[in-house]
């Protein structure tokens, strides 16, 4: 197989996803357009340069239906002649697109590829698609589905995780992301978004609050309780799917689950050849790849076994890994992955996460996979693993290794 490398990652900052966030006045095209631009400036490519863009976003309905992959690369400095493919696997879009351009770059159906994703959570609401396992009573039934707040208090009480130790991780996540900001880690990676006049609109990440402390968060409600006990009462629905819980512990609010923003990242994926033509050294190679799917109800455990498989299929263990990503979908992900793998908290986000920048849906995984690369190369680490919990019960994983 050829190897697939990592050329380049980039991604914009994240924007309150809501009327008064920076980034609300530009549009999903608008977006992704600005940042295929960056990836085609900041690498000098011209004409038929990469095979495909291949672009993640979950809720593709309104300006974000219709291929926005292809309509990007019309609206961008790209070549006409290069086509695009959107794609959907939820929380882990952005990073199944980095994924199946790595392995179609791997596998010989092209030399280089544009992978990544956007979501305008402000512009485009996160379920407005709709979405069969809620809303068909056939598959809801069958599946015992929950919303996924309710699923990651489910996990927070299968796998005994108190409120208290999900506010110290969210506090943490502040303090890691505030720390990388006053650092300048982000600075190779985040490019200005700028209006339809050239103007800068936004340069940072919009969303985190530093000031955060445990005694801030405790006095914020649970977020799913009133879901979960009273109408609907969806608890009543987990209990019949999980009888050996005498009740739901419900610990996940605002400020320990991940935030609604704006965003979009790309990563440019090519082989040797690529490289050589365009003068390019490569960053890190994808090692590996993999996808699984999980129980659909409590839903967001998959980062743990995705994580057995590509381990095992590459003949590695847990040790084997210097850094780790795991998307701060909820505070119980993190938690749970580092229980199960008895990972110590130094190599996990370590730059904070989406509790602390928020989580634009189908960009995060491409987001987070860069985040990575810049993390291995400022710490000297080698080997490096990114993975997401994903909606209806799956979870994706990437492993880099520097070159």
């Amino acid at each position: 197989m050829t190897d697939a490398y990592i050329y380049d990652a980039l991604r914009t900052p994240r924007g309150k996803g809501r009327k008064d966030g920076a980034l609300h006045e530009v549009t999903s095209l608008s977006l992704s357009a600005q940042t295929l631009n960056a990836v085609k400036q900041r690498n000098n490519l011209d004409g038929h340069a990469v095979e495909d863009v291949i672009w993640g976003n979950v809720t593709q309905v309104m300006e974000q239906g219709g291929c926005l992959a292809r309509s990007a690369v019309l609206a961008s400095d790209l070549d006409e002649s290069i086509p695009g493919l959107a794609i959907n696997r939820f929380c882990a879009s952005g990073m199944e697109a980095v994924n199946l351009a790595a392995n179609q770059v791997r596998g010989g159906a092209g030399a280089a590829y544009i992978a990544g994703g956007v979501e305008m959570m402000g512009r485009v609401p996160m379920g407005s698609d709709g979405a069969a396992i809620a809303v068909d009573p056939s598959l809801a039934m069958k599946t015992y589905f929950v919303p996924q707040g309710i699923s990651a208090d489910i996990i927070a009480t299968e796998y005994g995780f108190s409120r208290d130790d999900a506010d110290a991780l969210a506090v943490e996540s502040q303090r890691r992301a505030k720390a990388a900001w006053d650092d300048n880690r982000f600075a190779r990676s985040v490019i200005t978004v700028t209006d339809q006049n050239g103007l800068p609109i936004l340069d940072h990440d919009e969303y985190m609050r530093p000031g955060t402390d445990m005694q801030s968060l405790g006095a914020l409600k649970a977020s799913f309780k009133d879901m979960g006990e009273v109408m609907p009462g969806f608890d009543k629905v987990a209990l019949m799917k999980y009888p050996h819980l005498e009740k739901i512990e419900h610990v996940h609010h605002a400020g320990n689950s991940s935030g609604i923003v704006d965003g979009a990242a790309a990563v440019l994926i090519g082989n040797k050849e690529f490289g050589e033509k365009f003068g390019l050294k490569p960053r890190a190679r994808i090692r590996a790849t993999a996808k699984i799917g999980t129980d659909p109800t409590i839903m967001l455990t998959g980062p743990v076994p995705v994580t057995e498989k590509i381990l095992a299929d590459n003949g590695m263990s847990i040790k084997d890994i210097d850094l780790f990503e795991v998307n701060e979908a909820f505070a119980a992900v993190v938690l749970r992955f580092m229980q199960a793998f008895d990972v110590d908290a130094d190599k996990v986000n370590v730059n904070g996460g989406a509790i602390a920048m928020g989580h634009p849906l189908g960009a995060t995984g491409a987001m987070i996979i860069g985040t990575l690369l810049d993390e291995m190369e400022r710490a000297d680490k080698e080997t490096g693993l990114a993975t997401l919990c994903i909606a209806s019960g799956m979870g994706a994983a990437t492993i880099l290794e520097r070159v």
